[in-house]
């Protein structure tokens, strides 16, 4: 039994402020039309859906589908953080490999309010409570809200293990703008130098506010079929997912008191040697990917967890260019989360939206030349990750 997967479509709206945002159902109603239209499909050939939101009520995936076709078939939520819409494309995957379907919708969406993620829930144990209790022990940031807190202590974290130099952090940041500066579809479009990201207000001892991805509403859509079912159908089954894999949290993520493994360092680390082994390659084949930047410091320390460079090496990566055009892999060229924004339920698919134009060839002035290995790095805190790996066909 082959283990790729055939991308046969892919839809993505347009981000934007909550306040420009139309409601959950309309965006991912506009994504899955996208999407259908991509693989020149009808809903009625969808034999399964799953679909990713995290700030939604029970059934939001049924509502918003009903809008396209109401024809009976198996409508999965999905809530995995920010990793919900690749854990969407996780499920749609395996669903095809077990035989049971051959078509299947992933799809994700999320209509967010302004400001920091909080914890809607008060009246019961939070599920990011060991998280928030681990961060608040390091003792690098005070009162700040919890997300940034994390992450800007694993990236201090980094500076007093390797010596890494805040501008550094900031360079991310001023490449993620140079590459949304061709993206119709980002949030922020407007190119940013080093000394713009430093000066603008300070979230953390570490992170300004331009190192932060911003509160973002938006929808992307993947249809996923079977090669024989491409065949059939006679689908642009150019595009394939090749390996995939999801972690969890390892007892080394609190255990050893280090930051980095707090927000995931260990997850993605398996989780991309998982990959690599899969398909039979390593990270020096892969030309392209889109990785979860939710803020400048889990770039940076996700280009060792990927093995893009050695461990303490990210910073000699970053000023080099490695993680930019005319480098080894180019990083997040759709701008990534910092630029083009973070609808969580929707980041998944869009980075697949984003990495299967680039294997097709089709994304305009930011098309990474020849390029034919693609991964997608998608973090949510919690904890969960998801890796996966494209190669295209043509």
């Amino acid at each position: 039994m082959t283990m790729e997967v055939v991308v046969a479509g892919v839809g993505m709206t347009r981000f934007v402020k909550p306040a420009e945002s139309p409601s959950y159902m309309t965006l991912g109603a506009e994504a899955t039309r996208l999407a259908l239209a991509d693989a020149g499909l009808e809903y009625p050939q969808i034999q399964q859906a799953y679909v990713g939101y995290v700030y939604g009520d029970s059934t939001c995936g049924q509502r918003t589908l009903y809008g396209v076709g109401m024809t009976g078939i198996p409508i999965i939520n999905v809530n995995n953080n920010c990793s919900t819409g690749s854990t969407a494309l996780w499920l749609a995957r395996n669903a095809i490999l077990s035989g049971q379907v051959d078509c299947v919708l992933a799809l994700g969406f999320e209509q967010m309010q302004p400001g920091a993620l909080v914890e809607h829930w008060q009246d019961r144990p939070g599920p990011l409570d060991e998280f928030v209790r681990a961060a608040t022990e390091a003792a690098f940031d005070g009162d700040v809200p919890m997300a940034p807190k994390m992450f800007g202590g694993a990236g201090v974290e980094h500076q007093r293990r390797f010596g890494t130099k805040s501008e550094t952090f900031a360079m991310i940041r001023a490449k993620a703008s140079r590459h949304a500066a061709h993206n119709e579809r980002a949030i922020f479009r407007k190119e940013v130098s080093v000394d713009e990201v430093m000066a603008s207000p300070p979230v953390t001892s570490l992170l300004t506010r331009l190192q932060c991805c911003p509160p973002t509403c938006g929808s992307a859509a993947a249809v996923l079929c079977s090669p024989r079912f491409a065949r059939k159908h006679s689908l642009d089954s150019r595009v394939r997912i090749v390996a995939q894999s999801m972690t969890t949290d390892f007892a080394t993520t609190f255990s050893e008191k280090n930051l980095m493994k707090v927000v995931g360092y260990d997850m993605t680390n398996v989780a991309a040697d998982a990959v690599y082994h899969e398909a039979g390659i390593g990270p020096d084949d892969v030309d392209v990917a889109e990785l979860h930047d939710c803020f400048t410091a889990n770039e940076l320390i996700t280009y060792e967890g990927l093995a893009f460079c050695p461990e303490g090496g990210a910073e000699k990566f970053i000023v080099e260019g490695g993680n930019t055009y005319g480098g080894a892999i180019v990083t997040n060229p759709s701008g990534g989360l910092l630029s083009k924004g973070h609808p969580l339920g929707a980041t998944g698919l869009a980075q697949c939206f984003e990495l299967t134009g680039q294997l097709r060839g089709t994304v305009g002035p930011r098309q990474v030349e020849g390029a034919r290995v693609a991964l997608q790095h998608n973090l949510g805190l919690g904890g969960a990750c998801v890796v996966t790996l494209y190669r295209t066909s043509a």
